[in-house]
Parts: C-alpha cells; structure tokens; sequence
C-alpha cells in the first residue's frame, strides 16, 4: 500500500514568519501534535511540534507571542513520499525517532501520515506497531 492511500490530506501548516504562539493556538485548534513549517512558495522549511514550543520558548522563558516559529521549529526534518510503501513511512518513522512524517511530493506539502494512520490500515498495522515500540524504547532508555 502506497502512502497516499493512507495520508491525510488536508494540511494545516505554519509560515516560519508566524509566532510560537499562533502556532500553538493551530496546533490546539486541529488537535495535532506537529505543524509542517511552509514557506510562501509552499515547501518545507521545517516541523513545529507542541514539545518544540514547550522546550525551545517556554521552558527558556522566551515569549510565545513575539518568538517566530522558524527560532524553534525543528529543521532537516524526515519526510516521505506519495508513492512511497507504507512499510517505508514506518520504518522512517523508527529510525527517525518520530511518530508523524510530511508528505512532499516536487517540493511540496502534500499531506501528513502518522502512526495512526499506519496502525489503522491492517496491511501495516505490525509495521507501526515495531515503530512505536522502537520510538517508545529508545525516548524511554534509561540513563547510564
């Protein structure tokens, strides 16, 4: 199965320009955990997530509504593509340590896939259920 099957098409995105704050409002907004950050031209500069709003602005005291989204967004993000397997999107997923990848097709931000959404299809339901255990036991290792 392809990862257009499976992808959410309707994204939401932020421009890097935007406050920590309107992106935090967004995120509330369309109960989403992660925010592909898109430039004018509508390609990928970049991921914000509700930890990188907590740890890179609030923890540090910064204030959301005057920090742009492009000082705390995460950059150099995975990314999959339309025609890509499903299996491949997981396997990315593991590797990369996160649970939501943006789907770029020339450039640009076509869609967003998620273990959900992996874990709903039963052709790959075993292959996201091997990323979350593999995100969950490398985030959860304990320190030596």
């Amino acid at each position: 199965m392809q990862v257009k099957e499976l992808m959410c098409s309707s994204v939401v995105s932020v421009d890097p320009s935007d406050t920590a704050q309107t992106a935090a409002a967004m995120l509330a907004r369309h109960d989403v955990g992660s925010l592909p950050v898109c430039g004018e031209d509508g390609g990928l500069r970049g991921v914000i997530t509700d930890r990188d709003i907590v740890l890179r602005c609030v923890a540090i005291q910064e204030d959301p509504a005057k920090t742009p989204v492009h000082k705390v967004m995460t950059r150099n993000c995975a990314t999959v593509s339309p025609t890509a397997d499903t299996r491949e999107a997981a396997r990315i997923m593991a590797a990369k340590q996160v649970r939501r990848l943006p789907v770029v097709e020339n450039d640009k931000v076509i869609g967003m896939i998620s273990l959900g959404d992996l874990s709903q299809s039963h052709s790959c339901d075993m292959e996201a259920g091997a990323a979350l255990s593999d995100i969950s036991a490398q985030t959860h290792q304990p320190e030596m």
